[in-house]
């Protein structure tokens, strides 16, 4: 099979008016907005933890995250629960869960499909974006997931406040 006709799917969700996209195998599931247990001294991004089936799961604010305007979470709004491959400290799997406004569809993307992120200069931080795919005319910020999360710092972080209550 041609490379670039190998297909990926992605699940996509709207942040701001704007559709983004997570690599479906990484995506554990979908859970409806519910409160959260708050951790002190923790960036503004990170809404608390949750217990998920006995796993101990930080929620982050994507939004916040993106340094993008706070809303009001309302019915629409989702916790997706992301699978990370990316803890070479404990060697296991990190599960993390990300607030966005609401879930999207899942598409099939072909490399053919995307482009790389525009290079804007030091002054803007591209790093969480993998690729732009346009599909139906339409713009989709597919994000580099291990990127985003940045497990290790992140983990690192809620450890240590687990550890010192």
């Amino acid at each position: 099979m041609n490379p670039a006709t190998k297909q990926h799917e992605y699940l996509t969700f709207i942040l701001n008016k704007e559709e983004y996209g997570v690599d479906i195998l990484r995506v554990q599931e979908i859970r409806v907005w519910s409160p959260v247990t708050e951790l002190p001294n923790t960036p503004p991004y990170i809404k608390g933890i949750i217990n998920l089936r006995g796993n101990v799961v930080p929620i982050i604010d994507l939004r916040e995250r993106f340094k993008q305007p706070q809303c009001n979470y309302d019915p629409t709004t989702v916790v997706i629960i992301l699978r990370s491959e990316k803890n070479t400290a404990a060697d296991k799997e990190v599960i993390i869960g990300l607030v966005v406004d609401a879930v999207s569809e899942v598409y099939k993307i072909s490399a053919e499909l995307t482009r790389p992120a525009p290079q804007f200069g030091s002054n803007i931080d591209i790093r969480f974006i993998k690729a732009i795919a346009t599909i139906d005319e339409k713009l989709i910020i597919l994000l580099d997931t291990d990127s985003l999360l940045d497990t290790e710092q992140l983990f690192e972080l809620v450890d240590a406040q687990i550890t010192s209550s």
